[in-house]
């Protein structure tokens, strides 16, 4: 697939190394694409990948936003036409909403013609980076409307190593599973039981 990640930080650079590992051809969109964080990122995988984020844009087929959600606005001004474009929202809206919207997932669906899907939101980056506990793959998570967008949401999380994709529900599960979200942070912040700890569904 050609993605591209608007959001260089951890999560978003954690997944362009996984894609990138899986084969996909990754470009990551920035407003400052050479900055210092940049950079650290592009030793690992490399200069060229970094790019403006009208051009990343254009040149992919599904599109992951892992940024602040107050910066969305910003964000689909400069991405421009985005029809039928798979549009992924891996933000957490917990502590600031871009309102009016309750989420980033609201707001694409609201003001772009996207296929959107919510996932990649519910574990901490060195969950992406290694998703394997004691020979356990842990899971993904994503909701949303769109049937596409959640198929190939279902895929790119099995391409990043993680043992299955759960459908949490439509739109109206996005909130549901940003609270699911902010699960993980509590027991890892906020309960202090560290980084390393993910969820997985067991079926009997």
């Amino acid at each position: 697939m050609k993605i591209a990640i608007i959001g260089s930080g951890n999560v978003g650079g954690a997944l362009a190394q996984q894609w990138i590992k899986a084969g996909h051809s990754v470009l990551i969109g920035a407003k400052f694409p050479l900055s210092h964080k940049n950079i650290r990122l592009a030793t690992k995988i490399g200069e060229d990948r970094f790019t403006n984020i009208p051009f990343a844009v254009k040149q992919s087929d599904v599109i992951l936003i892992a940024t602040p959600p107050t910066a969305i606005f910003d964000i689909i001004e400069q991405m421009g036409d985005v029809s039928n474009k798979i549009l992924i929202d891996a933000t957490n809206a917990v502590r600031q909403k871009p309102a009016p919207y309750d989420t980033v997932y609201h707001t694409l669906t609201d003001k772009t013609a996207a296929n959107v899907v919510k996932c990649f939101n519910s574990t901490g980056f060195e969950n992406i980076l290694n998703p394997v506990y004691e020979g356990q793959k842990i899971d993904m998570f994503m909701a949303g409307d769109n049937a596409e967008a959640k198929q190939t949401a279902h895929q790119l999380a099995i391409d990043a190593g993680f043992g299955h994709c759960w459908d949490f529900g439509k739109g109206d599960k996005v909130l549901l599973l940003e609270q699911f979200a902010l699960s993980w942070i509590n027991l890892t912040i906020m309960q202090g039981h560290g980084r390393e700890i993910a969820f997985r569904v067991l079926k009997r």
